[in-house]
This record gives structure tokens, sequence and C-alpha cells, in this order.
């Protein structure tokens, strides 16, 4: 069968059909407010570095002609008209939805003005701010046609304002000025007044004070407007074999930032002349993804929203759970991994455990080295800081740190210095691969005999993600799997050689087959009338070979359940073809981001956790691995998250073939079940049982 003819939802527009899940957050009147303007943010930073990444992608590809659709099976010029239609009409959702929530903030006494709207209390504070905390941080470029159009920096916002000559001799002009945000924060919080909250944009203040720039110039400010630039953000990879690795990427991301541009964003109020000489200026035309928008550009900056100390407005997220096993516990973190599997399972769970047993390793005289893989870590990482004083206690400690993590190649490379300045071991990534995979291997001698302790997770190692992301932890000291993960961190250090392994699921070698054959057996059994189910948890579905076979265990029988929370590029709903596929999203005030993989198995089911989605890239060309689960408590603790996850009727929207998003809405006298509140509960259950069996047993005892 032809590839057109199997059904297939193009990436890049289920990916915009999740961006509107996001914005579905925004809009959502049961969301805090505050929260409700951070999902704004959310929703353009996805969409910035969707623009950065994907539609740079689609361009690029447009540029082939014909050539493109033997790649692409889409025309690219088509795509890209089809997705600027979309984000136009998502754009102008998301600034009726702002203004929904500012005239929902001012019923709470939150009002964000600007600098039109200012009494003269305010305007002396604000001129004071200016002149103190500004000022200083701003580099005006006077746009002048006899010389180079200035430079606009990806992922900047600028004010774009015309200038008028209060002397004749002068024509008028126009300038640009960037947003400090970077330096400054965005919101300028004024004096409050009673129990009335005012916040000013940083934009406004600029815009308030602007004649205190330009007016010794002899020039005053007529029109000011925000713009914006988004520049192609894919690397180019110098394949010079003299330069080491660090030099390449450097090199790439310094290039990164003279990326052709792929998206302008303008204020739509502009006047038609301001906007047709920019436009010129930057050798754009309209339908070069020029979108119109708002009076402000860069919303991802409301991520950072001020709090306020107004607890209405914001989540009150309880505080995160100590897990059963290392509750008061009096012997080491590796010592409670003998005894017992554990699974970690973020934000639920405190990342200070990853943080302790990494920490601990790296005085524990019993412990001789450390392997470990980084894909993100936060800028002033504990993780990587744990690692160095491994290394100053005599640890071999070894780091495989992956230089091609998308932005953040730069974090990456100032960390692979650092740890091998003090003396680890450090690789830069695999020649032809990404590495993905999150793992570490802790060695110890322990009565002279040799134990290893495991941890295989679902996210990266880095503690300001953990308290947004959802995640995995697995840690372990079983050998089949410590074996493999050995196997694993020598083939990161000998890259000539490759493994045959016992139970990991390691990509690119085996993740594809294995995965399929495990679909294959649903299949046969299905066939066979026997019970046949598959459950599936990621962050993305598109890999084609994979759906199709999806499609094809549908087609025999088997039961397939889907829980995907951004792109999914399997058309449910599709007769003949998805019959039996369900499939479901997520979207709430964590970020869902582990990766579950269940086949029924004739009843002996097999469960993985993975650091991989189902997309080409994750099963071709980078290093992946996923974990059987064989603890028995382990496994239940999993289909129970599961079980939760496919009873929620609140923040869960049904995947259909046509993208609409419908919530999952409770029945009639049924129970509302909030998935995320209801795993917490579950898991602070579990931990308080678990202690009253525990003070149970000690009274026995004494």
């Amino acid at each position: 069968m032809k590839k057109k003819e199997v059904p297939y939802i193009n990436r890049e527009i289920s990916w915009l059909s999740f961006n509107e899940r996001v914005l579905q957050e925004a809009e959502d009147p049961t969301t805090p407010l505050i929260e409700r303007l951070k999902f704004l943010g959310i929703f353009s930073n996805n969409r910035d570095e969707f623009y950065r990444v994907r539609v740079a992608t689609v361009k690029r590809l447009a540029k082939l002609g014909k050539k493109a659709l033997s790649i692409y099976d889409e025309d690219p010029k088509e795509l890209l008209t089809r997705l600027q239609r979309k984000v136009i009409e998502q754009q102008i959702k998301f600034e009726t939805i702002y203004e929904e929530i500012l005239k929902e903030l001012a019923k709470k006494n939150v009002f964000i003005i600007n600098e039109k709207q200012l009494i003269p209390s305010q305007e002396a504070f604000v001129r004071d701010y200016f002149r103190e905390e500004i000022i200083s941080t701003l580099f005006p470029v006077m746009i002048d046609d006899n010389k180079p159009f200035p430079f606009l920096k990806d992922k900047a916002s600028y004010l774009y304002l015309k200038l008028e000559s209060v002397l004749k001799k002068h024509k008028n002009k126009f300038a640009i000025i960037e947003i400090p945000s970077t330096i400054i924060s965005r919101f300028v919080v004024l004096p409050k007044q009673g129990n009335k909250h005012f916040i000013m944009m940083l934009d406004d203040v600029i815009r308030f004070n602007a004649g205190q720039i330009f007016n010794v110039f002899g020039f005053k400010t007529v029109e000011s407007y925000n713009i914006k630039l988004t520049r192609d953000a894919e690397l180019d990879i110098d394949s010079d074999v003299s330069k080491s690795m660090i030099e390449k990427i450097s090199k790439s991301v310094k290039a990164r930032k003279q990326g052709l541009p792929v998206r302008f964003v303008y204020d739509a109020a502009m006047p038609n002349d301001m906007l047709h000489y920019i436009m010129k200026k930057l050798g754009m035309a309209k339908k070069d993804n020029a979108i119109p928008g708002g009076r402000y550009h860069n919303f991802k900056d409301f991520i950072s929203f001020p709090n306020l100390g107004e607890t209405s407005l914001v989540y009150n997220n309880p505080p995160s759970l100590q897990h059963k096993y290392l509750i008061n516990n009096p012997y080491t973190t590796l010592n409670a991994i003998k005894n017992n599997d554990i699974l970690l399972h973020y934000p639920y769970h405190n990342y200070n455990h990853i943080i302790n047993l990494l920490r601990e390793a790296s005085i524990d005289p019993v412990v001789e080295t450390i392997k470990i893989t980084l894909y993100r870590i936060a800028d002033s990482s504990k993780i990587a800081n744990a690692l160095i004083n491994a290394v100053k206690n005599g640890k071999k400690v070894t780091v495989l740190v992956e230089l091609q993590a998308r932005f953040d190649e730069e974090n990456n490379i100032y960390w692979a210095n650092k740890l091998q300045e003090e003396g680890a071991k450090v690789i830069f990534g695999v020649p032809g691969l990404k590495v993905h995979s999150k793992l570490f291997l802790i060695t110890t001698k322990e009565g002279g005999k040799e134990l290893k302790y495991a941890h295989i997770g679902t996210g990266n190692f880095n503690e300001k993600t953990a308290k947004i992301y959802t995640d995995f932890s697995l840690l372990t000291c079983n050998k089949l799997i410590t074996e493999d993960l050995n196997k694993v961190f020598d083939f990161y250090e000998n890259n000539f050689k490759v493994f045959d392994f016992k139970s990991l699921v390691v990509a690119p070698f085996f993740m594809r087959k294995t995965f399929i054959d495990l679909i294959e057996k649903e299949i046969h059994n299905a066939k066979n009338k026997k019970t046949a189910a598959i459950t599936l948890k990621m962050n993305s579905l598109v890999d084609k070979e994979m759906i199709y076979k999806l499609y094809e265990a549908s087609k025999a029988g088997v039961n397939i359940t889907l829980i995907i929370r951004g792109a999914c590029s399997l058309v449910t709903d599709y007769p003949g073809w998805s019959d039996n596929i369900k499939a479901y999203s997520i979207v709430d005030k964590y970020l869902e981001h582990t990766r579950i993989f269940i086949f029924h198995n004739s009843g002996n089911e097999k469960i993985f956790i993975s650091s991989a989605d189902w997309m080409s890239r994750n099963l071709d060309s980078r290093s992946e691995v996923a974990v059987p689960i064989y603890d028995n408590e382990i496994r239940s603790q999993i289909k129970e998250i599961i079980r939760i996850q496919l009873s929620g009727n609140t923040k869960v929207r049904l995947i259909d073939k046509k993208q609409d998003n419908i919530y999952k809405k409770a029945k009639p006298g049924e129970k509302k079940v909030r998935v995320q509140d209801e795993i917490f509960a579950f898991l602070k259950n579990d931990k308080e049982k678990h202690l009253k069996n525990s003070q149970q047993k000690n009274k026995i005892i004494k």
C-alpha cells in the first residue's frame, strides 16, 4: 500500500492542535487568572520554537521544489500557507483571551495599565524608575537610509518608533529600541493603592519616557509599535574533521543567531507606511509569515508574571512528597535501592531524592565509579556539582554531555568544560546520534563484591523542570538491568561496539523492531480470538511505520488506547482503520512527559517506561532506552496511574480526526476526576499506608 493512502495527519498541523490545547487552558475560567496568563506565555514560547525549528525546516524544504515531495509527501509551500492561516486564527483567539483575562483581573483589583492610563503619582514613579533602572540598558538605533538596517536579534522584542522633527531642517525618522527584558523584569509593579495592584509592561514604561531619549536630538516620538523577528534556529554542523565537537557546536550556535527570518510579528494597529517601510528594510513580503499581532509580543515573559501574594490567582500545589521507601530512612539511598526497586514520579515526589543519591554517592567510600548522561541540565545544576564533588573525592566519573540538545547547547558546553576541568571524563555525544537517554550507573565495592545501581528515567536531570514536568525515575540494582546499562555506557565510550541486551530496549539498534514484534504478537492473539490490548502514553506519535502497525492491530481487533500530549499523526475515528483506537490528551498545570508502553501479552503484561517518543528521530537517529518493569509493586503502581489518567474527565481532551480538542466531560452524577490531583492523592495515600503499616510492625516487634 502507498504511503499516501494511509490516514495520516501532518505533524506540524497536529502540533498546532496541541498548542491550541495550551491556549484552551488560558481560556478556561476554572484556571486561576495568573496561571491563565502563564499559559498564554507557554503558548507563545511554544509557537516561537515551532517557527524557529519546524517552520524553518519546511521553508528549507520549499526551496527544493518538486524534490521536496519525495522527502515530505506534501507540498511545503502549500503547507506554509495552511500553517500561517492557522497561526493567524490562533493569534486572534489569543488576543481575545488576553483581553478577557485583563477584565477578570480588574474584578480582582489587579490592573495591567499602559502609559496613557497613569495618574500623576504613578507618572512620577515611572519617570524615576526609568531614569534609575532602565535608561542605562537601552541602546536606541536611528534608522538611516544611507546605512545598513540594524540587525534584529532572534527572540528579542523591539519598539519601532516614528520620530517627528521639532526642527524644520530635519527629516522625520524611524528608530528601533530593543526591550531589555533579559536584564529587567518585563513587568514593573507600581505602588499599591489601597487593595489595588497596578502593573505596567516594560514596553510601556519605555514608551512613556521615549521623549527623554530623542528630544535632545531634536525629535519627538509620535508613534511606537512592538515588533519581533523569529529566525531559523536549525544548526548547520561543520563537517571539518579537524575540529572538535565543542568547536563545531559553538560555531553553529553563533551562526544560528544570524539565521534567516522565518516570521515577522507586528502590532496590527501599525499604520501602513511604517509597516511597508520596515518590511522593505527586512526584505520580507507579507506572504513570508508576517503575522499581525497585538500591542505586545514575546508573551513568553508572562510565564514569569509576578505572583502579587494573592493566593486565589495562582495554583496552590501541595508540597512534593518524600518517597515511602526514602522517608525517615536511617540508611543511605543506595541501601534503600538494594532493598526495593523505587519508582519516583515527579513533580509529585521530591526531586531532592536524586540529588541526595548523587551527593551520597560522591562521598560514600564504597562508591568507585559514576557514569551519567546529561541532555538538559539546570543553569546552576546541583547534579553537575554533585558529580564534581565525586571527582574531588576520588571517584571515577564519566559524563556523556549531549552538545546538540537544542537551545541548551551553550549551557551544556559550559558544564562540559567545567566537568572536564575538574577531572571528570567527558564524552561529547556519539557521532551521528543524539544521546537522549536519561541514565546513570553507580558502581560500588561492598564486602569484596562489585554491585551496580541504575537510574533509568523519562526526563532530564534538571531540578528546575522536575517541578513542572511529570516524569519517572526507576532506581534499581536488578542485575539484568544494571549489566545491560553497563553495556550502554560501554557503547558510548566505544562507538564501534554493538551489544546484545537481555532486558533493555535500546534505540537505534533494537527499539523499533522490539515494539513492532510486540504489536505483532497482539495482532496474532486478536486473530486467534484471545484478549489483545495495547496502551501507549507518550509526547508525540508521528512515526509512519509505527502508526501503520497500530492501524493493522486495530483492524485485527486489538484494543488500543493512546494518551498523547503533543503531536498525534494517527487518525482516530477513521472507519476501517482505527475502529479500535481511542486517543486522549492531558494538558494541565504540569507538563505530561512520562512515556509508558503496555502490551497485554496474553495476560503476562509487558510494561516499559522510556525516554523515547514514537518519532523517526527517536527510533532511528537517537540513543534511547526503554526499561521493562519487573517489580510487581511498581507494575501495579504504573497500571493504577494509567487507570487514573483514563478515568480523567477534567483537563482531558479527545483526539479526533478533526483535531477539535473536545473536552472529555463527566457524565451526569459522575465524580469529576482531575488526573494530576488524583495521582498526587494516590501517591500520598500509598505513602501514608506504608508508614502506618511500618508503625504497626514496630509496635509488634517492641
